[in-house]
């Protein structure tokens, strides 16, 4: 009778760790759907940020030269 009850609770416990198991598989892949996500956005926005530094310095190669002079004045 001992070990019949042994081994129903050694039972339990590997359904437990079962479940807990296919729990963290699920919250695994919900983290990586959303690091994937957080990565494509990053790179989006990098991506705009180069952009938009690059229009920045063009229209900064359009401005005339300020002379030290003109500029203290």
């Amino acid at each position: 009778m001992a070990s019949s009850s042994q081994i129903d609770q050694i039972a339990e416990r590997v359904e437990r760790l079962l479940l807990r198991h296919e729990e963290l598989q699920r919250t695994n892949a919900l983290l990586v759907e959303q690091m994937q996500a957080l990565t494509q956005e990053r790179d989006s926005l990098k991506s705009r940020l180069s952009a938009a530094r690059s229009r920045v310095d063009a229209l900064l190669e359009r401005l005339p030269e300020v002379s030290q002079k003109e500029a203290s004045s």
